[in-house]
């Protein structure tokens, strides 16, 4: 398990980013401004080795597998707790903190963040 966390809010503009399929997590504390269009959580276990490609993101009950991830990803999440997933299905991630996973519908997607659900990366 690389990373376990519990969902505590998700932003009002987080629809609007997951209709393009792009997913921002930030640990609880984030600034208001970020808070905004973020999945807010707080992680419950989390390992000091990156995933790779193929590892799988579960978030509630959905499932996706990464493609690709950039050099700074797993710093940027250990270090404050941020990420953005891009379900692009990308082979190459385009910014450094960012992580590219399989394409998953968006309805499907809005419908697994919810309060409480567990986002995992294993």
């Amino acid at each position: 398990m690389f990373l376990k966390t519990t969902i505590t809010a998700i932003g009002p503009d987080v629809a609007d980013l997951v209709e393009n399929g792009v997913l921002i997590l930030f640990a609880e504390g984030a600034p208001p401004e970020l808070a905004e269009v973020s999945v807010l959580h707080k992680v419950n276990s989390m390992n000091d080795t990156a995933p790779k490609a193929g590892a799988k993101i579960m978030v509630g009950n959905l499932s996706a597998s990464i493609t690709a991830i950039g050099p700074a990803a797993w710093q940027k999440v250990k270090d404050i707790g941020h990420v953005v997933i891009n379900f692009n299905d990308a082979k190459s991630a385009e910014r450094p903190g960012e992580i590219c996973a399989t394409v998953l519908a968006s309805a499907d997607i809005m419908a697994n963040l919810k309060a409480g659900n567990i986002i995992s990366i294993s």
